[in-house]
């Protein structure tokens, strides 16, 4: 962790916090998701750039150490592609192989499309590409769903609220770390469904948590909360949403992801291949949706794998 550099790169008239290990020509970019961070990737950054490889993780806008926008309430995907190749056009990197995570993963596959010579390939975990244009699943999940709670403006502020970053980071572990959707009952908030004395998962430790509470501390939830989840219905103009670019998933087979309604069969079917036909697809059968924290070894293995295929 201590060879692990730090670099605040301006773009858009924001400093945007990076992450770096390695040196050489082939690049590889990790996107995180919520409530994760560039420390998400800390064990794959260190394997890579033992491999050779150079490793860079960005915290995005208004997470962690980088700037909040102005206007946190209009934050967008937009922001979060274009910040990605501001960030790649100041260390002059032509292309890199995105690896993305839950909500990182649509940034990951947007950039593909909308900048193809950029990218050499995607590898997500967690989360499929989902076409851009507006997702159905839920519309059949009950109101309690976590998403359609925290999509609320207020809701999740004043649930979050009560609650120091550290706390909430640790109840948003344990709740994604289960292979059930979270889902509230009606008169209940979304943190309430975690017993504050069950333990962290085995894998995340209490140093861990404290990374991570430090820098949803300095940033808080503002920008959190609007991308992903208040921006889902961004229009991106994409007129063909076939990724051309050869591309991986890994899923835990006890991702809650899968409960989704139609995701399982959407990827177990192929029909994801429809519209990413390079697509190769590995399941860990017991892994959840933080298989890259859960199984570092594992997952290690496999991204270089793939790299090795692609470079």
């Amino acid at each position: 962790m201590d060879q692990i550099q730090h670099k605040f790169i301006q773009v858009q008239g924001l400093k945007l916090h990076v992450a770096e290990i390695g040196t050489g020509p082939n690049v590889v970019v990790f996107l995180h998701g919520f409530p994760e961070i560039w420390y998400s990737w800390r064990h794959q950054m260190i394997a890579l750039a033992n491999a050779g490889f150079r490793a860079i993780a960005p915290d995005y806008r208004g997470y962690g150490l980088s700037d909040p926008p102005p206007e946190p309430e209009k934050a967008s995907y937009s922001d979060l592609i274009n910040d990605l190749l501001g960030i790649l056009d100041a260390l002059g990197i032509p292309k890199v192989f995105i690896i993305g995570k839950d909500f990182g993963a649509r940034p990951a596959y947007l950039f593909a499309l909308l900048h193809p010579e950029r990218v050499i390939g995607v590898i997500t975990m967690g989360v499929p590409y989902m076409p851009p244009g507006r997702s159905t699943f839920q519309n059949h999940l009950p109101e309690g769903f976590y998403i359609s709670r925290w999509q609320e403006p207020g809701r999740a502020e004043a649930d979050f609220g009560r609650l120091d970053a550290k706390t909430v980071v640790r109840n948003v572990y344990i709740l994604f770390s289960r292979s059930e959707i979270p889902i509230a009952a009606e008169n209940q908030e979304i943190m309430d469904l975690v017993d504050p004395s069950t333990p962290l998962p085995p894998w995340f430790t209490e140093e861990d948590l404290s990374a991570y509470g430090a820098l949803y501390e300095k940033s808080g939830f503002r920008t959190a909360l609007k991308i992903p989840y208040r921006s889902w219905h961004e229009e991106f103009g994409i007129t063909d949403p076939i990724v051309k670019v050869p591309a991986l998933l890994i899923m835990g087979s006890k991702d809650y992801v899968f409960k989704f309604p139609g995701i399982e069969d959407y990827i177990t079917s192929g029909k994801v291949k429809e519209f990413v036909p390079d697509l190769e697809i590995i399941f860990l059968p017991e892994g959840t949706h933080f298989v890259q924290e859960q199984s570092p070894q594992e997952v290690n293995q496999l991204i270089l794998s793939y790299l090795g295929k692609h470079i």
